[in-house]
C-alpha cells in the first residue's frame, strides 16, 4: 500500500467515523464517547498526513506513534459503545471495529520498520535503547 493509499484511506475511515456518529443516540453517555471517538478518529488521517511530512526518520516515529495511539483510542471508544449497550454490535461498528484495528496493526508495523531502520543506520548517532 502506497503513502498516498493509506492517505485515502485514513480520510475515509474518518469520514465513515463522521457519518457513523450521527446515528449513535443522542444521550449525555453518548456524546461524551462520541465526541472522544471522533477526536480520535479524525486524527488518524490527520497526524498521519503529519507523518508523511516529516523531515526525519526521528520525527517519522515519534508522529507516527501518535497515529497508533489515536487508531487504538477509536477502537477503545467504539468497544465501549458495544459493551455499554449504547450501540448493538452490527455490521457497521463491527466494520469499522475491523478498519480501527487495520489501520493500528499497519502504523504499529510502519513504526517498528522506521526504528529498524534508523538503529541499523550507520550515519545515525541514534542506537536502540534495547541493545
Amino acid at each position: 500500500m502506497t503513502k498516498e493509499d493509506l492517505k485515502k484511506r485514513t480520510k475515509k475511515f474518518s469520514s465513515d467515523i463522521i457519518i457513523f456518529s450521527d446515528i449513535l443516540p443522542n444521550t449525555r453517555a453518548a456524546n461524551v464517547i462520541c465526541n472522544q471517538m471522533l477526536r480520535s478518529a479524525t486524527s488518524v488521517g490527520a497526524n498521519y498526513r503529519a507523518a508523511c511530512r516529516t523531515r526525519s526518520q526521528a520525527d517519522f516515529i515519534s508522529k507516527i506513534t501518535i497515529v497508533e495511539e489515536e487508531a487504538d483510542e477509536t477502537l477503545f471508544w467504539m468497544e465501549l459503545l458495544l459493551e455499554s449497550g449504547i450501540k448493538k454490535s452490527n455490521d457497521r461498528i463491527l466494520s469499522l471495529m475491523k478498519e480501527a484495528d487495520e489501520l493500528f496493526a499497519i502504523f504499529v508495523s510502519s513504526g517498528k520498520t522506521a526504528k529498524t531502520n534508523l538503529y541499523n543506520n550507520p550515519k545515525s548517532k541514534i542506537r536502540n535503547p534495547q541493545s
